[in-house]
Protein backbone atom coordinates (compact mmCIF):
# COMPACT_ATOMS: atom_id res chain seq x y z
CA UNK A 1 0.00 0.00 0.00
CA UNK A 2 1.24 3.49 -0.78
CA UNK A 3 1.71 5.50 2.42
CA UNK A 4 2.68 9.17 2.52
CA UNK A 5 4.60 10.30 5.58
CA UNK A 6 6.30 13.72 5.75
CA UNK A 7 5.57 14.26 2.08
CA UNK A 8 7.41 11.11 0.99
CA UNK A 9 5.73 8.04 -0.45
CA UNK A 10 6.46 4.58 0.92
CA UNK A 11 5.22 1.31 -0.54
CA UNK A 12 4.74 -0.87 2.53
CA UNK A 13 2.42 -3.63 3.57
CA UNK A 14 1.57 -5.10 6.94
CA UNK A 15 4.12 -7.93 6.68
CA UNK A 16 6.96 -5.55 5.75
CA UNK A 17 6.25 -3.32 8.75
CA UNK A 18 6.14 -6.38 11.04
CA UNK A 19 9.47 -7.59 9.64
CA UNK A 20 11.11 -4.18 10.10
CA UNK A 21 9.92 -3.98 13.71
CA UNK A 22 10.66 -7.61 14.65
CA UNK A 23 14.21 -6.88 15.77
CA UNK A 24 13.38 -3.61 17.54
CA UNK A 25 12.70 -3.36 21.27
CA UNK A 26 9.83 -1.01 22.16
CA UNK A 27 10.82 2.23 23.85
CA UNK A 28 9.16 3.32 27.08
CA UNK A 29 7.38 6.61 27.46
CA UNK A 30 4.12 8.45 27.01
CA UNK A 31 2.08 8.81 23.86
CA UNK A 32 0.07 6.73 21.46
CA UNK A 33 1.22 3.19 20.77
CA UNK A 34 0.66 0.72 17.95
CA UNK A 35 0.71 -3.05 18.34
CA UNK A 36 2.96 -4.79 15.85
CA UNK A 37 3.37 -8.49 16.50
CA UNK A 38 3.63 -9.09 20.25
CA UNK A 39 4.78 -5.57 21.17
CA UNK A 40 3.19 -2.14 21.49
CA UNK A 41 5.55 0.49 20.09
CA UNK A 42 5.42 4.26 20.37
CA UNK A 43 4.06 5.69 17.13
CA UNK A 44 7.10 7.89 16.59
CA UNK A 45 9.51 4.97 17.03
CA UNK A 46 7.73 3.00 14.31
CA UNK A 47 7.70 6.04 12.03
CA UNK A 48 11.44 6.45 12.40
CA UNK A 49 12.12 2.77 11.67
CA UNK A 50 9.85 2.40 8.65
CA UNK A 51 10.77 5.73 7.02
CA UNK A 52 14.42 6.08 7.99
CA UNK A 53 13.66 9.72 8.78
CA UNK A 54 14.29 11.72 11.92
CA UNK A 55 11.26 11.92 14.23
CA UNK A 56 11.20 15.69 13.85
CA UNK A 57 10.37 15.27 10.15
CA UNK A 58 6.88 13.77 10.59
CA UNK A 59 3.94 13.88 12.95
CA UNK A 60 2.51 11.14 15.13
CA UNK A 61 -0.83 11.66 13.39
CA UNK A 62 0.67 10.86 9.96
CA UNK A 63 2.15 7.61 11.21
CA UNK A 64 -0.94 6.65 13.20
CA UNK A 65 -3.15 7.13 10.14
CA UNK A 66 -0.78 5.17 7.90
CA UNK A 67 -0.51 2.24 10.33
CA UNK A 68 -4.26 2.27 10.90
CA UNK A 69 -4.76 1.95 7.14
CA UNK A 70 -2.55 -1.15 7.26
CA UNK A 71 -4.77 -2.60 9.99
CA UNK A 72 -2.52 -2.26 13.03
CA UNK A 73 -4.28 -1.64 16.36
CA UNK A 74 -3.70 1.88 17.66
CA UNK A 75 -3.84 2.60 21.39
CA UNK A 76 -4.31 6.24 22.27
CA UNK A 77 -2.67 7.63 25.38
CA UNK A 78 -4.85 8.76 28.23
Amino acid sequence: MRLVIAGFGFDLNRDEVAKLMSEVEPEQGPGDRVTVGRHAYPVMQIGEVITGQDRRDFSAREVTCALGRLGFPVHTAG
